[in-house]
């Protein structure tokens, strides 16, 4: 049995599977494991590795509660996190989302705590901080 992260971002994004592709396009995501919902539709839960890390991600389903996938361009109150080896990791992947549609909220820089930096939103509404030693 494989070891599975002490803490995992979990994301609703809707429609699932584009937001999947998204990430395996634009960061390099592997998918580790996939469950579709019974309606032959969504998607239940999807576990990805990002960057050695782990991301989890299904579709929303508000029957079973109240939730609902972020509206793109509002306002969230938290980010996802990757640590890069290479400053030019940083400017790689930032080029890489924002081709396939996200939006750059900052540009990749050389930032005073002495990181190369970047962030982007991606297309179903997530913010991602984007960090590797200069």
């Amino acid at each position: 049995m494989s070891e599975r992260p002490k803490v995992a971002p979990y994301l609703t994004a809707s429609p699932a599977a584009a937001a999947i592709a998204f990430y395996v396009g634009a960061l390099g995501a592997r998918q580790k494991a996939l469950m579709p919902a019974l309606d032959g539709m969504r998607i239940l839960h999807c576990e990805l590795e990002i960057n050695g890390g782990a991301v989890m991600i299904s579709d929303a389903f508000p029957e079973f509660g109240a939730i609902r996938s972020p509206i793109p361009g509002e306002p969230v109150t938290m980010s996802v996190s990757l640590e890069f080896a290479a400053a030019t990791e940083v400017d790689d992947a930032f080029a890489r989302a924002t081709a396939l549609g996200a939006k750059g909220e900052s540009q990749p820089t050389n930032s005073f705590w002495g990181t190369r930096f970047a962030v982007f939103r991606d297309p179903f509404g997530h913010r991602w901080m984007l960090n590797a030693p200069l």
